[in-house]
């Protein structure tokens, strides 16, 4: 098991790792709207939270040499389902078919007040 650590991505806020490689696997802690450098959340616009986030995700699966197109399975958390259809939008600007499988729920609160927190696992295949 090998961890993956890039300052091209927020870090992390608790015990736990940006990202973790396994063999041919690679896990992504579940990434949100933060700017990377200044640590704080880059807009209240869900279009471009959903855009930052998967940056962020991006930018973790880099250092496993890998990207978003080696992503297999994604779970987007989104604080209102209203959001939904413009995650799905932006979401689908930045993943590529085949698309992931994919898991999407509404939560009641996310550790940072943001609306949505997308967690990837990729394949190094």
């Amino acid at each position: 098991m090998e961890e993956l650590t890039t300052d091209d991505a927020p870090a992390s806020i608790g015990p736990f790792s940006q990202g973790i490689r396994d063999g041919d696997t690679v896990y992504v802690s579940g990434q949100g709207p933060i700017d990377p450098d200044s640590g704080e959340v880059i807009s209240e616009d869900v279009r471009e939270q959903t855009a930052r986030t998967l940056e962020n995700i991006d930018a973790v699966l880099g250092t496993a040499d890998c990207g978003l197109d080696d992503v297999v399975k994604t779970t987007v958390f989104v604080s209102d389902m209203r959001y939904y259809d413009a995650v799905n939008d932006t979401y689908g600007e930045y993943m590529s078919e085949p698309y992931p499988a994919r898991s999407a729920v509404e939560v009641v609160k996310l550790p940072v007040d943001i609306k949505v927190e997308i967690e990837a696992v990729a394949s190094l295949e």
